[in-house]
């Protein structure tokens, strides 16, 4: 299997440049090794990828650069929301994808706060793919209108002077939710670009590769690459019939 590997010669079918929304994200094979992918929702393609060793802000830039001297137009973008990253699209529609979102939370919160106000921010969160900007918006600013002392609660130290806020995770939470808020519905702001709210159509897709991937366990770096690149590329992207709606009278 390893000598028919390395024997396999790439085919690549790139994508035609055109305007797009596009979605990106890192997939790590293990610490400090990954890949990062941008995706096309609607054309069900992946237009570009770049093994990395880490993550950062100027990652996602240089890929931005290369698809757009290539003739690409990026119309939206679809993020995780890591830290830094959004600056490199801020000319551009963002939206931040809802399932990270409701990650960040439940990482904070756990998914049985104890206390009632995580358990109302908790809530809120689980809507948040159903509702609409002005809906949220305001049940957010009810919650942080109700809780607003609560999360100003204190712990002193026994010199009285150095303090830790009581309830930090609570108040992580709320200010992640509301740091975000501006990019967290960027999909109905702009219907006719069609994006969509989450980046899981990167996400399933890591998910088959490395399943894949695991059917090869043992492969050198070069040998798992070459693997990587021909599934990226689409020749194994599984083809599924479509089934025409069913009519109900």
């Amino acid at each position: 299997m390893q000598k028919r590997l390395d024997e396999a010669k790439l085919k690549h079918d790139p994508v035609s440049p055109k305007p797009l929304v596009l979605v990106v994200d890192v997939s790590f094979f293990s610490r400090g090794d990954g890949v990062l992918v941008v995706r096309s929702p609607k054309l069900k393609r992946n237009v570009f990828w770049s093994f990395v060793k880490g993550e950062n802000p100027l990652m996602y830039r240089d890929a931005r650069r290369t698809l757009e001297s290539e003739g690409f137009v990026f119309q939206g973008i679809v993020l995780d929301g890591r830290k830094g990253v959004r600056e490199m699209f801020s000319d551009i529609p963002v939206q931040m994808c809802h399932f990270h979102q409701k990650q960040i939370l439940r990482r904070y919160l756990t998914l049985k706060p104890k206390l009632e106000a995580g358990q109302e921010l908790l809530a809120l969160g689980r809507i948040l793919p159903f509702s609409k900007e002005d809906d949220f918006t305001c049940l957010l600013d009810d919650w942080f209108l109700r809780w607003e002392d609560f999360l100003k609660e204190r712990t002193y130290a026994d010199d009285g002077k150095h303090f830790h806020y009581t309830h930090k995770k609570i108040r992580s939470a709320y200010h992640s939710l509301k740091n975000n808020l501006p990019y967290l519905f960027t999909f109905q702001r702009y219907p006719e670009l069609h994006m969509p709210n989450t980046t899981n159509t990167l996400d399933g897709y890591f998910s088959q590769m490395k399943k894949l991937l695991r059917v090869h366990n043992g492969l050198s770096e070069e040998r798992r690459n070459k693997v990587v690149e021909e599934i990226l590329n689409g020749k194994n992207e599984r083809k599924t019939k479509k089934i025409a709606p069913r009519k109900y009278h």
